[in-house]
């Protein structure tokens, strides 16, 4: 029988852990948080210190009993959760929970799962940190008290089933204001000119120069008038300037910077990006990914200089040690990196080599020499106007850290590489071969992505590394923010063309505004803020949520008290949900848009008990009230006048097919064709408003032939059980359960009897094909 009992959080770092200890230890794990405030109640004692009223989860009964029965048995219990708040908190709830004695407890923490670090924390434990657990203590009970009291408030005011919190809450503003900044902004056009003029290189072959003009311009007879200037103009090189200069390498990832290399360079979304790095720290390949921190063990600077030296050569190292700047950085944990230096690549998913390669090159990359550039700029000159183009170019005199690594900007797309520059000298003429004046116009402010919101709260001070991926997964679940997917519109631009002295003008079309994957606002999002920004500025309140973690810092540094700190906030904030409550307007953003011509009646829009919906009529009518629901796209403060009367042609009547009538709608879930009873989504190339009834008639033939091919198996003794066909294979379906089939047997050979056995066997059903996998902890 062990001696000791390692509790970790998740059974993939129970598995790791288990390989470096011998058999003396037995390595169990808690699957997370074992309890949490009650759900049942408020779950804060407010009247006697803010106490926290915690419940264990009745998933977990069967397994704190098996752990208490384990820890009873052993000589030392060794907690290692993680090394952060949260951490500290699993451990303390285990402590408190299997009433473990002070004596036989020991608190251990390690950045990395290798052997080296695990025996290292062993050798030296520590007791639990209680001004850790404070910290998480007040964060979680502060996040329950604005929860619980807000949420009447909104189902009172706004529309049931709504939610408000701290942080997310906060988030959403930024969305919402973005969006209304991109609403009202008005572009404007002018016309860049860019010049080709071609050059003999060193071998005299022409080659092409561009260069750009200095000036833009406002009106197109002024591009025009400069066009003509230059076909009577002579152009020559005035000045070449070279400049050398340095790049240097990011510093090593912090959970942030990862989240959002990763979203460039890969395209995972945030959420994404900590389940798989999550996973790689479980399997020991890299170091916490829970860090604000930029700092390098010694270990790990050593480890870097060997393998630069190794791989590249002693030029190509440069030791860095770099600091963190961010606001509010805390934890003194190392950046993300790699366990082993050594290891370039890993064995996994290709997720997971993927991102594990990402981490092994930023952190290789930022102990790497400087890349040395030299940029040219050449400035052109014209005998008959004081206007000047300039071409530019850079090449690169030394890799250094290029040669492993380059760190992406969320511009990047946009940006056109530097070309490289044929022999020049100054006062050489050079023959123009076209000149092109195009139209060109300001762009609107970019929506938020998810990395570039969580770039944002960081900035603020908002939120913590474990906090920005639940915040961003949050206020998505909750339909106030939703992912774009805007094909954008078309616009018509002029292009003035200068070549062999003729000006040639062309009108051209372009699409803008085209926007996928990026945060949207929802309806429903944007009156919540705007009722929240008028009656709690301050929840909203960008330096007030900053200070707020601010003060979470102290706590855990032990130099404030945590249910001093709740009752301040609560003092002020209490009031104001009362006197909300009692004095306040309700909000349905409701906007009249004008009155119906055929009837005579007002139109408006406004958020319904479904959603956001357009009204025929008011309620002092006579007559009924008529209701549409929007099209997805479309937003309360947005919709025209037109838009929102056609939405009351539907639902339509495509004819009949069949001898039954196929009707085309907008429901809660989008736009639909109905037939014989069953519903089938329209994709969203479909508009409801025009679809013919031969295009239905596929919809439905596609959807039915699809349905036909999922089912392999159904029985006569229970209408519920079937063998269908899935994304990840076949599987059984029984009672709104999924059942996993083992991949030796085959599906369609399957008996009634044999499935219900699979079923009873089964310790749990397969996870549902479009459920999304969920972490094991919170971030």
């Amino acid at each position: 029988m062990s001696k000791n009992l390692v509790i970790v959080e998740s059974p993939a770092k129970a598995k790791t852990i288990e390989k470096f200890l011998g058999s003396e230890y037995a390595v169990l794990s808690s699957f997370g948080h074992i309890r949490d405030l009650s759900e049942h109640a408020f779950g804060v004692d407010i009247e006697h210190g803010f106490n926290p009223i915690y419940e264990i989860s009745p998933d977990k009964k069967k397994l704190v009993s098996e752990l208490k029965k384990a820890s009873d048995t052993v000589d030392t219990v060794w907690l290692a959760s993680d090394e952060d708040r949260e951490g500290e908190a699993i451990a303390w709830h285990l402590s408190e929970v299997l009433k473990l004695k002070r004596e036989k407890t020991r608190r251990i923490v390690f950045h990395e799962i290798t052997k080296p670090a695990i025996l290292q924390a062993i050798e030296h434990p520590r007791e639990i940190d209680i001004d850790l657990v404070n910290a998480q203590q007040a964060r979680r009970i502060l996040d329950r008290i604005v929860g619980f009291e807000l949420s009447p408030v909104l189902w009172r005011k706004v529309k049931s089933s709504l939610s408000a919190g701290r942080v997310q809450s906060v988030a959403v503003r930024l969305i919402v204001e973005r969006e209304r900044e991109i609403q009202g902004f008005v572009s404007e056009s002018s016309y860049r000119v860019v010049a080709l003029f071609t050059v003999m290189d060193e071998d005299e072959n022409p080659v092409e120069l561009k260069a750009e003009l200095q000036h833009r311009f406002a009106k197109k007879e002024d591009a025009y008038a400069f066009l003509e200037a230059c076909k009577a103009s002579k152009f020559t090189i005035e000045d070449i300037v070279k400049k050398p200069s340095k790049r240097s390498p990011a510093p090593p990832f912090t959970t942030s910077t990862l989240q959002q290399e990763a979203a460039r360079k890969l395209g995972y979304s945030v959420s994404q990006t900590m389940m798989i790095a999550q996973k790689l720290y479980e399997a020991g390949q890299i170091t916490y990914m829970r860090t604000d921190s930029v700092n390098l063990s010694d270990l790990a600077l050593g480890a870097a200089k060997a393998e630069i030296f190794s791989m590249a050569g002693e030029r190509y190292w440069q030791f860095r040690r770099f600091q963190t700047r961010t606001k509010g950085a805390q934890e003194a944990h190392e950046a993300i990196r790699p366990t082993y230096l050594n290891k370039h690549e890993i064995n996994g998913t290709a997720q997971e080599k993927n991102l594990y390669a990402l981490i092994w090159k930023r952190t290789i990359a930022s102990q790497m020499s400087d890349a040395e550039l030299e940029r040219t700029n050449i400035t052109i000159g014209m005998n008959n106007s004081s206007e000047k183009f300039l071409a530019t170019g850079e090449i690169i005199k030394f890799d250094g850290f290029l040669k492993v690594y380059m760190e992406s900007t969320d511009e990047d797309s946009d940006q056109e590489a530097e070309p490289l520059l044929p022999p020049l000298k100054v006062a050489q003429l050079l023959n123009m071969s076209q000149i092109t004046a195009t139209e060109r116009f300001t762009q609107r402010p970019p929506r938020y992505s998810e990395a570039a919101l969580v770039r944002k709260l960081e900035e603020l001070g908002i939120g913590r590394p474990s906090t920005y991926a639940p915040t961003i997964s949050t206020i998505q679940k909750r339909n106030y923010v939703e992912k774009s997917n805007l094909e954008g519109e078309v616009r018509t631009f002029t292009v003035l063309t200068l070549k062999e002295e003729k000006i040639k003008e062309e009108n051209k079309t372009e699409r803008y505004g085209a926007d996928k994957g990026k945060l949207l606002p929802t309806d429903i999002g944007m009156v919540v803020n705007d009722f929240l920004m008028d009656y709690f500025p301050n929840i909203l309140d960008y330096n007030f949520t900053a200070n707020v973690e601010k003060e979470f810092d102290d706590i855990a540094e032990g130099q404030l008290d945590w249910q001093e700190a709740l009752k301040s906030f609560y003092e002020k904030f209490h009031p104001k949900v009362i006197e909300t409550m009692a004095n306040s307007e309700r909000r349905s953003g409701e906007r009249v848009l004008g009155i119906d011509p055929k009837t005579g009646k007002q139109v408006s829009v406004r958020i319904g008990r479904f959603g956001p919906i357009v009204q025929l009529g008011n309620k002092d009518d006579d007559d009924k009230l008529q209701f549409a629901s929007l099209k997805k796209g479309q937003l309360l403060e947005t919709i025209t006048f037109e838009e929102a009367l056609d939405l009351f042609k539907l639902p339509r009547s495509l004819g009949k097919w069949q001898d039954k009538e196929l009707v085309v709608g907008i429901g809660r879930f989008g736009a639909y064709v109905r037939y014989d009873g069953a519903f089938y989504s329209l994709p969203k190339t479909e508009d409801p408003l025009s679809i013919s009834a031969d295009a239905a008639v596929e919809l439905i033939e596609a959807k039915r032939e699809a349905d036909k091919n999922k089912l392999i198996k159904s029985f006569e003794q229970d209408a519920d059980l079937q063998i269908l066909n899935g994304r990840f294979g076949p599987y059984i379906s029984y009672k709104k359960q999924n059942f996993k089939i083992p991949k030796t047997t085959n599906p369609a050979e399957l008996t009634y009897e044999a499935c219900l056995e699979i079923i009873q066997s089964s310790s749990k059903p397969a996870k549902k094909s479009m459920t999304k996998k969920k972490s094991t902890k919170k971030g």
